[in-house]
C-alpha cells in the first residue's frame, strides 16, 4: 500500500495512517545494515556496552573496525547501524561537546549532549533535502550529580535514559533478556556487571564468544574515563561466566 501510493518516497509525507516510511526504514537500518548486536547495561557504580564485533572483509586490520568511541574522555559512545553515519554522528557530538566546554569551562552532561544530539536527529525527520541516520545511539558516563547514566537516542530523535538498553538485529530478544537481569534487583558492582552484560549477549546470539568476537567498553566510579577492555581482559570475564555456568 505505502509502496502503490508513493508515502515511503518522501520523508516529509505522512500516509493516511500518520506513518512516515522513510524513518521507520531507518529503524530497519540499525537492525539490518551490519547484522550485529550491541547491549549496555547500567550497574551501580558502572555502565558497560557490549557489541559483537564482525569484519566486512577479511583483508580489513581488525583495529580499524569499532563500534565504540569516545565523545570526551569521560563520555562513551556506543553506534549501532550505518558505520558512516556513526561516524558522523560521532564527530557532531564531539564538536557539540567541544563548544560546550569552550562557553561554559565544564565537560557537557551525558544527559545534555543526549538531548542536543537528539535534536539533530528530530530535524533530520522533516526537511525532505535530509535522510535520518541509520544508527542508534548509547551514551554512558559517570554524572557528577546523578552518577551512572546511559542513555539511547533513536533515528527519529528520540531519547531516553535507561537501566539497560539493546539495538540492532536481536534487539528485542535482548530486550527481554536485560529486563530479567534488572528485574533481579541484584547487587551489580563493576565486574558482575560485565560479566552480566556479555553473558546476556551469548545468551541472546546462542553462542560461546571468543575474546575477537565481541568489544566491551565500561566508565566506572573507581577508574576515570571511557575505556576498552583489552582482549586478555574479555577473556577472563567469559573463562568466569564459563565457570558459573
Amino acid at each position: 500500500m505505502a509502496r502503490q501510493s508513493g508515502y515511503d518516497r518522501h520523508i516529509t509525507i505522512f500516509s493516511p495512517e500518520g506513518r512516515l516510511y522513510q524513518v521507520e526504514y531507518a529503524f530497519q537500518a540499525v537492525k539490518k545494515n551490519q547484522n550485529v548486536t550491541s547491549i549496555a547495561l547500567r550497574g551501580d557504580d558502572s555502565v558497560v556496552c557490549v557489541t559483537q564485533k564482525k569484519l566486512t572483509e577479511k583483508l580489513l586490520d581488525k583495529n580499524f573496525e569499532t563500534h565504540l568511541y569516545n565523545i570526551t574522555p569521560n563520555i562513551g559512545c556506543l553506534m549501532t547501524g550505518m558505520t558512516a553515519d556513526a561516524r558522523a554522528v560521532v564527530y557532531k557530538a564531539r564538536e557539540i561537546a567541544s563548544k560546550f566546554k569552550d562557553k561554559n569551562g565544564y565537560d557537557i552532561p551525558v544527559h545534555y549532549l543526549s538531548l542536543k544530539l537528539a535534536n539533530v536527529g528530530q530535524v533530520y525527520t522533516q526537511h525532505a533535502y535530509m535522510r535520518p541516520y541509520g544508527v542508534s545511539t548509547m551514551l554512558c558516563s559517570i554524572d557528577e550529580e546523578k552518577g551512572a547514566s546511559l542513555f539511547q537516542i533513536d533515528p527519529a530523535g528520540n531519547y531516553f535514559g535507561y537501566k539497560a538498553a539493546a539495538a540492532g538485529t536481536k534487539d528485542q530478544e535482548a530486550m527481554n533478556a536485560l529486563e530479567k537481569i534488572v528485574k533481579k534487583n541484584q547487587a551489580l558492582p563493576e565486574t558482575e556487571t560485565i560479566q552480566q552484560a556479555v553473558g546476556c549477549l551469548q545468551a541472546v546470539m546462542g553462542m560461546d564468544f571468543k575474546p575477537t568476537d565481541i568489544e566491551v567498553g565500561v566508565v566506572s566510579k573507581g577508574k576515570p574515563g571511557f575505556r576498552r577492555l583489552s582482549e586478555e581482559d574479555i577473556d577472563g570475564h567469559l573463562t568466569a561466566i564459563a565457570e558459573k555456568d
